[in-house]
């Protein structure tokens, strides 16, 4: 047994940095809202913006590698698992920045936080994953934050197609997240994201090419500076911190501190756009802090 070899402080250090990633990953990728419609508001299409997001990233992934010598060598079952998650990936981010153009990017976000209630499912269900007391209140207690956060914040009906399409982006989210805990892949967070991101690109190109919307340049210094944001922020630090993430804490736990996420859009929305600070607001983010520390603290007792 590999309990039996293992060093007890190393393995506290190793759920610690699982927490403080999970954290990170999901504040990094709460800001995609704050690149996306900065962008889309120099009139930059869909498929150009996430070709960028992801072709700036797998540039700097690639001469990071590059400069520390690792090497790009995967086997072909590897290969087959990075595959996958590409795609999972590519799936994930061009429904949620497509409901962007339908819906206010809070409200998305909000209807993409349901992808850890579908993490500890499928978990549950396919993998007999035991889900604690202690995780059932941690989600119920993220949903509820969640719902104050943004109760009201829509004027009218939401559109179905945004709704759909942001649903879809939770289940391959929460598959992606799966697929990254329970597949063996022995290599850095680096090495992984490097293909995972070669993938999104290459379908990017795809997209653009059967969707008849073309490709095109930022179309100023400012687009630039929020390509570069995108990829640098919610693309490669919050990718290559999931990952470790995942590895060191698991699948649940990870996904249940992504309220963090939404989190950061209403910290975002507060102040960066003035939106008023309001008693409901407050409530919802105590209650997304106290599901955080839940699982900070049953993390650690089990260690």
């Amino acid at each position: 047994m590999a309990g039996s070899t293992s060093n007890p402080i190393d393995d506290v250090n190793r759920k610690l940095i699982g927490i403080f990633c999970a954290i990170g990953a999901a504040v990094c990728y709460g800001t995609n809202p704050l690149g996306a419609l900065n962008l889309y508001a120099e009139g930059m299409n869909t498929p150009s913006v996430l070709f960028y997001r992801f072709g700036l990233a797998w540039v700097i992934i690639v001469v990071v590698m590059l400069f520390r010598k690792e090497n790009l060598r995967v086997t072909s079952r590897e290969f087959l698992t990075l595959g996958i998650l590409g795609l999972l990936f590519i799936a994930s981010s061009v429904t949620l920045y497509l409901s962007f153009r339908l819906m206010p990017a809070g409200v998305a976000s909000t209807i993409l936080f349901t992808y850890p209630v579908i993490t500890a499912t499928i978990m549950t269900l396919f993998f007999h994953e035991h889900i604690t007391a202690s995780t059932i209140l941690s989600i119920l207690l993220s949903l509820v934050g969640v719902l104050l956060l943004y109760w009201g914040d829509s004027d009218g009906a939401l559109s179905l197609v945004g709704v759909l399409l942001v649903l879809v982006s939770a289940l391959t989210y929460a598959l992606y997240i799966i697929v990254v805990d329970k597949s063996p892949l022995p290599m850095s967070g680096l090495k992984v994201n490097c293909y995972v991101l070669a993938w999104c690109v290459l379908g990017m190109v795809a997209y653009a090419l059967f969707s008849g919307q073309p490709l095109m340049l930022p179309p100023s210094p400012t687009a630039w500076l929020w390509v570069s944001w995108l990829a640098i922020v919610p693309a490669i630090m919050a990718l290559v911190m999931m990952v470790y993430a995942a590895k060191y804490l698991g699948s649940t736990p990870t996904a249940i501190l992504g309220a963090l996420e939404p989190l950061t859009a209403v910290l975002i929305g507060v102040l960066v756009f003035s939106e008023p600070f309001t008693p409901r607001l407050l409530f919802g983010i105590v209650l997304i802090l106290s599901a955080v520390m839940l699982v900070v603290l049953r993390k650690s007792k089990r260690s």
